[in-house]
């Protein structure tokens, strides 16, 4: 099976000229020609014969297909209508393998989940996404509260750094809070550049988010925490003071010091150096009287 699996550089080189495919710049088309990478993915993803797994752009099938013999159901979300009849020929023999031809944006992964898994059934979603549209992709597989046991993606390496950066680390920041609220994320394999075609500019990772049951902080307000976050961020050399008294017009900054100091955070420090648990206090406090 490996000699002949999709993603080798011949085979690839195969199919694109068969069908005369030319990569869209504007979709961030990148495809793998290794095989071990993509089976080492599927292992951390810990994806077993009797689980499920949702892919997001199969492009010609090269982790599809991988996915199609490890899982016992496979359903790829593919935007691209030029790519629907390759995948029906490269995946032929693949009766486990569903290709919905869909913006994964515009989904309802819900109905997608009930509709093709079986009740109780274990999920994973895994994903060579591309670097352009990352981040509001995964923010609407996390927003969406999904059932699924975790989500493992390769994503430009920085990128993948920056959402699962600790505190007092130049790669924390909004998305780092954001993505850890509802999710443990870990980096757990690096990816050159040259397993893929056409190579793209910067190397990978492969990230990891396993699904929490609750968010680690309680917040009085969501989109209000995570509007005190992305604020604090504004301008990363500036203190919380600044940056506070900078989106909240509407208080002093005397009252911003009263908020602060009521909760024992330096108004003189950085976003960088605040916790989330940091985050939610000062939230909630600010909550109160904004």
């Amino acid at each position: 099976m490996k000699d002949k699996a999709i993603a080798t550089p011949t085979r690839t080189k195969d199919i694109l000229s068969q069908y005369g495919f030319a990569f869209k710049k504007s979709l961030g088309q990148n495809f793998i020609i290794d095989v071990n990478i993509l089976e080492n993915t599927i292992k951390h993803a810990g994806i077993g014969q009797d689980a499920g797994a949702i892919e997001i752009g199969p492009g010609i099938g090269a982790l599809t297909e991988q996915l199609g013999r490890f899982a016992d159901k496979v359903v790829a979300f593919e935007i691209d209508q030029r790519l629907i009849p390759i995948l029906s020929e490269t995946l032929e023999g693949y009766d486990n393998i569903t290709i919905v031809n869909e913006d994964i944006l515009a989904s309802d992964i819900h109905d997608v989940i009930q509709s093709q898994f079986d009740p109780g059934q274990r999920v994973h979603i895994v994903a060579n996404l591309p670097y352009y549209i990352t981040t509001p992709i995964l923010m609407k597989l996390l927003m969406d509260r999904l059932p699924v046991q975790n989500i493992t993606v390769m994503i430009q390496k920085e990128v993948a750094e920056r959402m699962a950066a600790q505190p007092n680390t130049k790669s924390y920041g909004s998305l780092s809070i954001a993505v850890q609220y509802y999710t443990e994320a870990r980096v757990v394999m690096n990816v050159p550049k040259t397993v893929f075609m056409p190579q793209p500019n910067v190397d990978s990772s492969v990230l990891q988010l396993t699904l929490r049951e609750a968010p680690p902080v309680n917040v009085k307000d969501e989109p209000f925490f995570f509007e005190v976050v992305k604020a604090t961020f504004g301008q990363r050399r500036k203190t919380l003071m600044n940056n506070l008294s900078r989106h909240f017009t509407g208080q002093t900054k005397a009252e911003l010091k009263d908020v602060m100091m009521a909760v024992d955070i330096d108004p003189g420090r950085r976003g960088e150096s605040l916790s989330m648990e940091e985050f939610a206090v000062l939230a909630n406090q600010l909550y109160d009287v904004t």
